[in-house]
Parts: C-alpha cells; structure tokens; sequence
C-alpha cells in the first residue's frame, strides 16, 4: 500500500480553483489546510474545511499556522488582487520581501521570492496546482465545436507572439490581438478587467485572446488560467476565440469551458509555441 501524502496547505485567492483542489484531496484520502487570504478568497471554499482567515501581509502568521497544522506541503491556488501598501499591513517577514525591492516588480519575480522562502527558511516543499491536478492542464487542439479559420490563425501568431512579449517584461501573460494588430495587452487589474474594458471597442471584434506562459514562469505559482468567465467575458466582447499553451495552462472546470464555448460560439485551442 503506497504512503499517505503529506498535508496539503492551500494558500487560498478567489475563484474556483482553492475548491476544485479541496475536492481532489478529499477524493484522494488528503489531509487539507486551508489559509484563506482575507478580501481574496470566497467565503464559499472555507465551508467544512479546516482553514484560518489571514490578511495577505501577514506572512508570520501564515507560516505559523501552516507549522501549527503539521502542513508539509504548499501550493498557491486562486487569483489575488495585488493590494496597495496601506492595505497590505506587512508584518516582519513579509517586509523582507519588500525591502528586497519585489513587491514593485513583476508578479513572477514577487512569487519566486515567496516560493524561496516558503521552501529555504521554512522548510516547506511547494507544488503547483499541476502537480496536484494534472489534469486541469490545457492539452493542444481545439476544445469544443469551433475550430480557428485560417484568418484567425493569423490572430492566434499575432497574439501568442504578443502575450510571451509581454511576460518577458514580467509585466503580465495575456494579449488581445486580430490579424497582425495587437488589440489589448493584460495590466496589473488583470484578463478579465482587459476583457471587459474592450467591450464595444469595434477593434476587438473577430480579435483571439492568448495566455501564455511567461518565458521565466515560476511554474508552481500563478499558471496562466482560463475558465467559463473568462469564455463569457471574450464573447461579451466580440472575440473569435481563446487561444491556451499545451501543458503550461489550466483550464478550470474543462467541461463547463467547453460548454460555455459552444454557447458562445467561440473557439478554445490549446498550442505549443
């Protein structure tokens, strides 16, 4: 009989995916621990599940609890909203981080720091959510009814080249891009906000959305995502469809994107650069 697997500490944002990660543990016989991160996290992944509310700053009293829970094992799942300096309130070992000068560079470089300390300082060893659900990962073709055009396959090369452009920057992992023009370029308030924002700009109809990862991605953190909201909020749009990395994006609830995308009409595809 294999060994158990050690407990998992989930550092929880928002979205879906804290939830699908807590059901796989329990499908699995894992021992969880959840660390829910306040103004981030749904209240909805909490229930009936051991777990602790902790602002995103206070980096102390995460550890402590994650050693207090007897967590081996560490994996970052949900989507964060970067909080200002007022509304961070860092205790010491978060101020670590900031003194090095992270917290006001790319998102990649600040996760990196985090994985590095959670794992040299505390002992932990961290995981990605690939590593704990394999299967969310994006595979390579189409995903649902609708296959690219050969016109949208020009949109697709435009904005993959568009979105790994702008991860080399550390600056995001999502470009909006129809034909040879780039449309959009992800910022800081994230896809869905750059989605929204291009809703009845004329420039964006029949245009293709890419995540990507970035070249120096710290795959254990922060894997670009997609999920019905992101399909909903591209046909809200105008986009002709989504384009994914093969093996190095997740698709949250596989299923219900590939529904919501024959829905809408739209394409998802997942591709090797």
């Amino acid at each position: 009989m294999p060994p158990k697997a050690a407990k998992l500490g989930i550092l929880a944002g928002g979205g879906e995916l804290p939830r699908l990660l807590i059901q796989a543990c329990r499908a699995a016989g894992r021992d969880v621990f959840v660390v829910a991160f306040k103004a981030q996290c749904d209240l909805q992944t909490t229930l009936d599940v051991d777990h602790v509310w902790v602002n995103i700053g206070k980096a102390g009293l995460t550890i402590d609890q994650l050693h207090a829970n007897a967590v081996r094992e560490v994996v970052m799942a949900g989507s964060i909203r970067k909080p200002s300096m007022a509304q961070l309130m860092p205790d010491a070992r978060a101020v670590k981080v900031i003194a090095s000068g992270l917290f006001h560079k790319g998102d990649d470089s600040l996760l990196s720091a985090i994985v590095q300390m959670l794992e040299r300082e505390e002992g932990f060893h961290v995981v990605g959510v690939h590593e704990v659900m394999p299967e969310l990962l994006a595979p390579e073709g189409v995903l649902g009814s609708f296959p690219p055009s050969d016109e949208d396959q020009i949109s697709i090369r435009t904005a993959v080249s568009a979105a790994k452009s702008l991860g080399a920057k550390d600056i995001g992992q999502a470009a909006v891009a129809r034909a040879e023009r780039i449309v959009a370029l992800e910022e800081r308030a994230g896809t869905d906000a750059m989605l929204t924002n291009l809703q009845g700009n004329a420039d964006a109809n029949g245009a293709v959305l890419a995540k990507m990862c970035k070249p120096d991605q710290e795959r254990r953190a922060d894997l670009p995502a997609i999920g019905v909201a992101t399909v909903e909020n591209a046909a809200r749009a105008g986009l002709r469809g989504i384009v994914v990395e093969a093996g190095g994006a997740l698709i949250i609830n596989r299923a219900a994107v590939m529904a919501a995308a024959d829905r809408t009409g739209l394409f998802v595809i997942g591709v090797t650069p």
